[in-house]
């Protein structure tokens, strides 16, 4: 067997011909052949198209602030795969990681498993013996097919449904909903973040029993003023601080993770939530730098409604100087729709190649040819975003501001090269 976390992700990935096979059937199988118990005595589950990793963010933070023993599972990893699987607020560390992969691989016996499945079974395995009060699991993609499905979760939520992965989940949103429903449970909560959730979800949640908190609906937030904001449902009314993670959008992320929390029915204090919202962290989500006067902002929005929601922070935070975008992306997303979100907004964009995230990656020339047809003109043409990002530094001057999104690729790039030297070892990220 392998012995170091690095040699263990070059063997998981091979264990399967294909990046990602949506299906329950053989990580149950090898599930079965752990013995895997129940990863906690609570299990909250997070689906959606955007803001998961946000949602997880703030339930592990209020949960750990009222003194529960709180496990994460999230997907995917920026800088090393330690991230995927936090307990007691700790990234896994690499013994504990190579010892639960060797676990998987005892069980597996011919079963192939893909790179998603062989981590979501290991974090499990490491979640059962650590003792933990609370388990959130982050769904890597859809929902009912996903790896983390195989745990009846006690509270399961989706954040948002948009258009993102159609070639695996459906061509809209009613099809794409349907496939995230599949994490809810019957008799048990299904907390919504949408406005307008597809009607495919609410049918599921009707048909097996679930009970649908919507958002506007069952339970409200509204700022009250810069530093403060409200969040209430029937009964409950609680005063908060803003976030610490930035952009309008985290306030409604905020606000569904209190609610599934308040439906798991614990009885956790109200300065645990103030407390929580304050000191959720997560890099890659308008992660903030100063370079000689000039503001960058590093985020892993990569779809359309993520760059509707990066619009929506640009223009509620007007800037002294110009706007420049360093944009990289994947081959597989709508680029065009990411871009057109932007109109008006960005005064130059930097264009970079994403050929180093591996088979899904996207050259520059590509990149550029497809933005061509929306009438993008770059600034700029870089090989890899972190050249994209010294180009559009050279240029700007102070009082301007860079933003850098378009892939987890391009973010991690980003982050190893505003970071230097000594930022943590580069790590497989395949799903």
């Amino acid at each position: 067997m392998p012995t170091t976390l690095a040699d263990w992700l070059g063997h998981i990935e091979r264990q399967h011909p294909q990046a990602i096979e949506m299906g329950l059937d053989r990580v149950r199988a090898v599930a079965d052949a752990l013995a895997l118990p129940r990863p906690a005595p609570r299990v909250v589950t997070v689906a959606g198209t955007n803001g998961k990793g946000s949602t997880v963010a703030f339930l592990e933070a209020i949960a750990r602030e009222a003194g529960l023993r709180v496990g994460t599972y999230t997907s995917p990893h920026l800088l090393a795969y330690g991230e995927r699987v936090r307990i007691d607020g700790a990234q896994a560390g690499e013994a504990e990681l190579v010892e639960a992969f060797a676990a998987v691989e005892s069980a597996r016996g011919t079963t192939p498993l893909t790179y998603f499945e062989f981590g979501t079974l290991a974090a499990l395995w490491l979640f059962a013996r650590a003792g933990l009060d609370l388990a959130i699991l982050e769904v890597g993609l859809g929902g009912r097919l996903d790896a983390t499905n195989l745990v009846d979760a006690d509270v399961a939520v989706i954040t948002t449904v948009d258009l993102d992965h159609q070639d695996w989940l459906g061509e809209d949103r009613e099809a794409i909903g349907a496939e995230k429903a599949g994490i809810a449970r019957a008799w048990r909560p299904l907390v919504l973040g949408d406005d307008d959730p597809p009607a495919s979800v609410l049918r599921h949640a009707y048909a097996i029993g679930a009970s649908a908190l919507r958002i506007g609906c069952d339970f409200f937030f509204e700022p009250v003023d810069d530093a403060r904001w409200r969040w209430r449902e029937v009964g409950c009314e609680l005063d908060l601080p803003m976030p610490a993670l930035a952009a309008p959008v985290q306030l409604r992320n905020a606000a569904v993770a209190i609610a599934a929390l308040r439906a798991l029915d614990l009885d956790l204090p109200e300065a645990a939530f103030a407390a929580g919202v304050a000191s959720a962290r997560l890099d890659g989500r308008l992660q903030r730098f100063e370079r000689g006067g000039v503001a960058i902002a590093v985020d892993v929005g990569h779809n359309p409604q993520a760059a509707r929601a990066l619009a929506a922070w640009l223009r509620s935070s007007p800037a002294p100087g110009r706007t420049h975008v360093v944009y990289a992306a994947l081959a597989d997303k709508d680029v065009v729709a990411v871009a057109g979100a932007f109109d008006g907004l960005v005064d130059a964009w930097w264009l970079g190649g994403s050929l180093g995230a591996g088979a899904r990656g996207l050259g520059v020339d590509g990149l550029a040819q497809r933005l061509h047809g929306a009438g993008i003109l770059p600034a700029g043409r870089s090989p890899d975003p972190a050249a994209a990002l010294a180009a559009a530094l050279q240029a700007a001057a102070a009082g301007d501001r860079v933003l850098v999104f378009g892939s987890f690729h391009a973010a991690e790039e980003a982050l190893r090269a505003l970071r230097g030297p000594g930022s943590e070892a580069a790590a497989r990220r395949v799903v």
